[in-house]
C-alpha cells in the first residue's frame, strides 16, 4: 500500500486498483514454501503464442512469400523453406538485409546505426552493404524525419531509425504535418511512401520517464500514417518488410524488452504479414482481450492465472470462472486498426478489455472503446474496459507498478466476467 502513495497523489486510482492486488499480497505472506525454480508461469522466454517450431513458423497465419504469386492459392505445403532460431532484434536486422539486398535504393540511417545501434538490430550492415547505404546522422530526430521525407520524395526507400521513442516528439512535425500529408497536398505528384520510421518503445523496466514510453496513440489521428507494433520475430521481420514497401509512411515502433527475450523459428526467405490486420492468438466465446507489443505476454499469463490459479490466489478467483474461454488478439496495426475482426470478436463475446502501456487519457485504447461501444453495443453485456498505464509520467523506481502487469490483467478480466 506504501507503494502507492506517490502515484495516488497525482491521480484518482480506480475503487479495484489494489482489490486484487492486495488480497495476493496477503495471501502471499502465508506461503510457506517457495515456488518452482522456473516458477508457476509462462515468461516472454516460454510464451506458447511463439512459433518455436519450424512447421508452426512457416505457417503463421497470413504469410506472404515474396517469390509466390499472391494471386495463387494458399499453400499448405512449405518443403524446402527453412527457419534460423532468431530473436526479434536478428529478426529486424534480417529484414533490413533483405530490403538492402533487393532495392538498390534503400538506405538505412539513424543515429549510430552504423555501429548497430544500441540494440544492434543494424549489426553488420554498413560493413555488408557499405556506409554510403548504412549511415549515421547527427543527433536531431528532427532532421532524420525531414531527411528521410526528402529522400522519400526522391524515390529512394528510407528507413530510419529513431533511437527511442521517448525522443520522436522533436519529429513529431515532420512526420504529422509532412511525411503524412504530402501526397493529399500535392495532389498525388509526391509521397512519403517509402519512408519507415523504426523506433524502440514501451518499458524496459528501469527506463523511467525517457526511455519507457508508448506514444503511438499520437500519431493516431494523423491520416496518412501507418502505426505497427509486432509483438514476436516472426512478426518484426514479416511486418517490417510489409512496412518497408507500403506505400503509406510508416511507424514501426519496436518493444524494446522483446529485442532480446521473444525467440521463434523464423524464416529465412523473404515473406511479409499484412498491414492492418489483427491476429487470434487465442480463440474464446466469453471475453475479447485485445492488446499489442509486450502487454501480449502480460494477457497470456493473466489468462494462465485465470484457469489454474496458484495456491495463493485459489481462494480469490470463483471456480466459475476458471473455464471462461478468453479469446486474445493482438492488434499489431494501431493505425488503421482491424475494426472488422474486433468488432466480429466481441459481437460473439459480449465483452472486451483493452491493455496497452500508454496511458488511459485520449490513447489508443479509447478510440477503440468509442467505436466498438457505436458498432457492437446491443451486443455489449458489461462496459469495454481499458487497463493501461497510469496518466503521470513513467516512474523509474516505480515502473514495475506503472505497465499493466498480469494482476490488473486478471483482476479486470474477472470484474468483466461478473458485471
Amino acid at each position: 500500500m506504501n507503494l502507492l502513495k506517490s502515484p495516488s497523489a497525482f491521480i484518482k486510482l480506480p475503487k479495484n486498483f489494489i482489490s486484487l492486488s492486495s488480497r495476493h499480497a496477503r495471501c502471499n505472506s502465508t506461503v510457506t514454501s517457495p515456488p518452482p525454480a522456473d516458477g508457476h508461469l509462462p515468461s516472454v522466454a516460454n510464451s506458447e503464442i511463439l512459433r518455436t517450431k519450424r512447421e508452426t513458423g512457416l505457417r503463421t497465419p497470413g504469410i506472404i512469400w515474396a517469390d509466390e504469386d499472391a494471386t495463387a492459392p494458399s499453400r499448405i505445403i512449405v518443403g524446402g523453406r527453412e527457419t534460423r532460431k532468431m530473436n526479434t532484434y536478428q529478426a529486424i536486422r534480417d529484414a533490413m538485409s533483405i530490403a538492402l539486398a533487393k532495392d538498390e535504393h534503400a538506405v538505412v540511417f539513424g543515429e549510430d546505426v552504423a555501429f548497430g545501434g544500441v540494440f544492434r538490430c543494424t549489426m553488420g550492415l554498413a560493413e555488408e552493404f557499405g556506409k554510403e547505404r548504412v549511415f549515421n546522422t547527427p543527433l536531431t530526430e528532427q532532421g532524420i524525419a525531414g531527411f528521410g521525407i526528402g529522400l522519400a520524395l526522391m524515390g529512394h526507400t528510407a528507413i530510419a531509425e529513431i533511437q527511442f521513442a521517448d525522443y520522436i516528439y522533436p519529429a513529431f512535425d515532420q512526420i504529422v504535418n509532412e511525411a503524412a500529408k504530402i501526397r493529399y497536398r500535392s495532389g498525388g505528384s509526391y509521397n512519403a511512401g517509402g519512408l519507415t520510421i523504426r523506433t524502440p518503445t514501451m518499458s524496459v523496466g528501469h527506463g523511467g520517464l525517457y526511455h519507457s514510453q508508448s506514444p503511438e496513440g499520437f500519431f493516431m489521428a494523423a491520416s496518412g500514417l501507418k502505426i505497427v507494433i509486432p509483438r514476436s520475430p516472426i512478426q518484426a521481420k514479416g511486418l517490417l518488410l510489409g512496412s518497408i514497401r507500403d506505400p503509406n509512411p510508416v511507424i514501426f515502433m519496436e518493444p524494446k524488452i522483446l529485442y532480446r527475450s521473444a525467440v521463434e523459428q523464423v524464416p529465412v526467405d523473404d515473406f511479409e504479414l499484412p498491414l492492418g490486420e489483427a491476429e487470434v492468438l487465442v480463440p474464446g466465446s466469453d471475453l475479447t482481450l485485445l492488446t499489442w507489443g509486450t502487454p501480449v505476454y502480460h494477457c497470456e499469463t493473466a489468462l494462465h492465472l485465470l484457469a489454474a490459479p496458484p495456491p495463493e490466489l485459489e481462494s480469490i478467483i470463483p471456480a466459475s470462472l476458471r473455464s471462461a474461454k478468453i479469446e486474445l488478439i493482438d492488434l499489431r496495426t494501431i493505425l488503421p486498426w482491424d475494426i472488422e475482426t474486433i468488432a466480429e470478436s466481441v459481437s460473439r463475446t459480449g465483452r472486451l478489455v483493452i491493455v496497452h502501456e500508454a496511458g488511459m487519457t485520449a490513447g489508443a485504447g479509447a478510440e477503440i472503446s468509442a467505436e466498438i461501444q457505436k458498432r457492437c453495443f446491443l451486443k455489449l453485456n458489461a462496459p469495454v474496459r481499458r487497463v493501461t498505464g497510469w496518466d503521470i509520467p513513467v516512474a523509474l523506481q516505480f515502473e514495475k507498478f506503472h505497465i499493466p502487469d498480469a494482476i490488473r490483467v486478471l483482476d479486470a478480466v474477472m470484474e468483466t466476467l461478473t458485471y
